[in-house]
C-alpha cells in the first residue's frame, strides 16, 4: 500500500527513523498520508494536508487504497471542535483532539476502513464564518496549551502548529513551519495597519524566521511560547507581560484572508 490514514489520537512524526529522533510534527486522527518509503519498522510519509514529510511507525499507520485516499482528499471533512472528545466503536474507546478529521462523517458516526466510530461531540465543517473574528475565537480555544516542539494539539503545540491548527478550523490551509507560512498571503507594511487574524513573524540575529503568532487585538498577540499566551506587541516585537522584557524581534506581518 502507498497511502494511509491516522487512526489514533496523535501520531508522532520524527525527523529520522528512530525513537530518539526529534518529533517534528504530529498527525491527528483522520489525517491522510502518502507513504514514500519504508525502513524496518518505520515509514517516511508525506502529509496530504500540507505536504510535510517525516517518519512514523509503520504500526501506527492504517493503510488506505488509492481510491479511498483520493476520495477523502476530494471531499471536505468534518472536524472535531471540542478540545478533547471520546469516540466509541464496537470494541474500543478513542480520544481525539480539537481539529481532528472525522472521515465520512454522517449523523453521529465516522468511518475508517470498515470500522465505524460513534461521535457525539461538536462536529463541524470548517468555514470562514466571520473571517478574522473566527480566527481569533479559535485561537483562544488553545489558550494555556503547553508548548511542545512538533505538537499540534491542546495538550502540546508549537508556534507554527498553533497557527496552522487555528486556520485549519477556518478551512484555510497553512504550511507547517513558520518560515513556510511567511511565504503565504500578502505583506502588511506597518503594525498600525494590521488587524486581528493577521500572522506576525519574528526572526533571530541571523535573520532567520523562528517564530509566528496571531494578532488578537490592537497591540496584542496570541502565540505559543512556553504556552499559548497573550502578550503585547509593538514595532520592536513581542513584549512579554510576565517578564517585562522583549522576547521576539518583529520581522514581518502577513495577511492570509
Amino acid at each position: 500500500m502507498t497511502h494511509g490514514i491516522c487512526s489514533l489520537s496523535l501520531v508522532a512524526m520524527r525527523k529520522e527513523p528512530s525513537h530518539t529522533s526529534e518529533m517534528i510534527n504530529q498527525l491527528l486522527f483522520g489525517e491522510t498520508i502518502e507513504i514514500l518509503e519504508s525502513q524496518n519498522e518505520w515509514q517516511r510519509v508525506r502529509c496530504s494536508y500540507d505536504g510535510y514529510e517525516g517518519w512514523i511507525l509503520q504500526s501506527q499507520n492504517f493503510n488506505l487504497s488509492l481510491s479511498e485516499y483520493k476520495e477523502l482528499n476530494r471531499i471536505k471533512s468534518h472536524l472535531c471542535f471540542d478540545l478533547v472528545q471520546i469516540m466509541v466503536n464496537a470494541n474500543s474507546i478513542y480520544s481525539i483532539v480539537l481539529g481532528s478529521n472525522l472521515p465520512w462523517f454522517w449523523g453521529n458516526t465516522c468511518r475508517i476502513g470498515t470500522a465505524s466510530y460513534v461521535f457525539d461531540g461538536n462536529a463541524k465543517l470548517p468555514e470562514m464564518l466571520n473571517g478574522s473574528k473566527s480566527i481569533v475565537e479559535n485561537a483562544f480555544m488553545y489558550l494555556n496549551a503547553p508548548y511542545l516542539w512538533g505538537g499540534r494539539s491542546p495538550f502540546g503545540i508549537d508556534c507554527s502548529g498553533f497557527t496552522q491548527m487555528v486556520f485549519k478550523l477556518c478551512s484555510i490551509p497553512l504550511k507547517r513551519d513558520a518560515w513556510m507560512q511567511a511565504e503565504q498571503g500578502h505583506t502588511i507594511n506597518l503594525l498600525d495597519e494590521s488587524q486581528p487574524g493577521d500572522l506576525v513573524f519574528f526572526d533571530n540575529s541571523e535573520g532567520k524566521i523562528i517564530h509566528v503568532g496571531i494578532i488578537s487585538a490592537k497591540n496584542k498577540i496570541i502565540h505559543s511560547s512556553g504556552k499559548v499566551r497573550v502578550d503585547n506587541i509593538d514595532h520592536h516585537g513581542i513584549f512579554n507581560v510576565d517578564t517585562k522584557k522583549y522576547s521576539h524581534n518583529l520581522r514581518l506581518i502577513r495577511r492570509i484572508l
